[in-house]
């Protein structure tokens, strides 16, 4: 892949994990850049990230005045990226439950597609030390999404994805306020509805083994709320323009264009 490549990794305390994920990345796709999202991490994480920023040309870090939630911390990344003329830009969680070997399968995809999301629920797909509760939630949250917004998507909370730089140029990112894993769900939606190719490659995603998961009961009531609403909403204009005598908007993944795409683990490199 000759594009240029941006690895954005939000960050608040993962001064343990940071160095290993940072690593394997660079291992992994060693032509790939990344940008360090550091949210003022009490632990000292920035610190680490501007350490191995000093030894390493590819390592790019941005501080950040404080905890301001994973939409934010990705707006702004993706801001850094667009203004220096990246063509990809990759996110991935820095507590290695993303798997940096995994990478290259994301970024073949980007092929044919103008977004890739790594996805735990299709054929090939797994999980590794999740329990039953966390299982149960992230794949009740996708059949949530499904019906309520009609999304043809198996994991729309999924946060290892790969978009073209395009995708983000002309998406209105300035009106996205989601957080948490709605932020996902909110990219994933509106790229859809601008017509873009969305597919999805099996991911394997492993539970952290170092530090505290910032899973919260705020993130999965935004989530509900959110994803509820918009519902509501495309539902109430899906009517209004039958009323006016007007076809309706096709649901979103329902054109060719965002067909999903099942790689076989064996199969994709």
């Amino acid at each position: 892949m000759n594009e240029r490549v941006l690895v954005l990794l939000p960050t608040y305390d993962e001064r343990e994990n940071l160095p290993r994920v940072v690593g394997r990345i660079r291992a992994a796709v060693p032509e790939a850049d990344v940008l360090v999202l550091d949210d003022a991490s009490p632990d000292g994480t920035g610190e680490v990230a501007d350490g191995l920023a000093r030894f390493d040309s590819s390592v790019h870090v941005l501080h950040r005045s404080g905890k301001a939630g994973l939409g934010a911390a990705y707006r702004a990344g993706f801001a850094w990226g667009l203004e220096r003329g990246y063509d990809v830009l990759v996110e991935m969680d820095a507590d290695g439950s993303h798997l940096p070997e995994q990478l290259p399968r994301l970024l073949h995809a980007l092929a044919d597609a103008d977004v890739v999301l790594g996805s735990r629920w299709v054929a090939g797909g797994e999980v590794v030390n999740w329990p039953l509760h966390r299982q149960l939630l992230s794949r009740g949250g996708s059949a949530y999404t499904r019906w309520a917004l009609g999304l043809r998507l198996r994991d729309a909370t999924g946060g290892y994805r790969a978009y073209r730089a395009h995708v983000l140029e002309d998406l209105d990112l300035r009106s996205v306020t989601s957080q948490g894993y709605c932020f996902q769900i909110d990219l994933a939606w509106r790229a859809l509805r601008a017509g873009c190719h969305v597919v999805e490659v099996p991911i394997t995603f492993v539970e952290r083994t170092l530090g505290v998961s910032k899973m919260s009961g705020d993130i999965v009531r935004e989530s509900l709320v959110r994803v509820t609403r918009w519902a509501i909403t495309e539902r109430s204009g899906q009517l209004a323009r039958i009323a006016r005598g007007e076809p309706a908007r096709a649901r979103p993944g329902s054109a060719p264009r965002s067909r999903m795409l099942r790689l076989e683990l064996d199969g994709a490199a």
